[in-house]
């Protein structure tokens, strides 16, 4: 019964776009298109196998990227360097499983190695009382609120502390070791980003 987290792989888009398209109310709806591009051009993109099914996904985005939600221009135009969950969903005989946790656990070590905080956003319509109380569990506070334009939601914008990055951006600077878990995936170019650590 154990959870493994990897790289999500192209023969599974539609699964995730399924999972996604499932979730209720808490995840805006995805197409195929952009189930792709997100395949194309995320930086993190992981998925979370249980009894190998299926179970949930990460989506993630640095602060470098041309990434069009209004959430994460929310966030860049108020913070120099940080690391976007774009969504995470876990299936729903999943829930409370560890599925979700697993998942963070796995996006944390891969962006404090690069970036000095995480960001996210919850929205605060139709009761996800839960999802708030998961984060803040998790460590992450809320730095303001913001209405999606697209869809009129409003939305907790949530940002979290990464205590190791100072520590690994000292010590390797843009030098990581060339390890297995420490790679980022090889399919996405790497886009140049701020170096700044302090909001605008």
């Amino acid at each position: 019964m154990s959870i493994v987290v990897r790289d999500v792989r192209e023969h599974e888009l539609d699964s995730v776009l399924a999972l996604n398209n499932a979730a209720g109310p808490a995840i805006l709806p995805l197409d195929a298109a952009r189930v792709r591009h997100f395949y194309d051009t995320a930086e993190y993109f992981r998925v979370a196998l249980r009894d190998d099914m299926l179970a949930g996904f990460l989506i993630g985005v640095g602060s470098g990227s041309d990434h069009d939600s209004s959430n994460f221009r929310w966030f860049r135009e108020r913070h120099a360097d940080f690391f976007y969950i774009d969504r995470i969903v876990v299936a729903s005989r999943r829930r409370g499983g560890g599925v979700g946790r697993a998942l963070y656990a796995d996006a944390q070590s891969y962006a404090e190695l690069r970036y000095p905080q995480m960001a996210c956003e919850v929205f605060l319509e139709g009761g996800h009382d839960p999802a708030l109380l998961f984060h803040g569990s998790f460590g992450f506070r809320e730095v303001g609120q913001h209405v999606m334009p697209e869809v009129g939601i409003r939305t907790a914008m949530l940002m979290k502390a990464l205590c190791s990055y100072p520590w690994v951006r000292e010590t390797y600077g843009d030098d990581l070791p060339d390890e297995d878990w420490v790679r980022a995936r090889r399919t996405v170019a790497t886009t140049p980003r701020l170096t700044g650590t302090t909001g605008r």
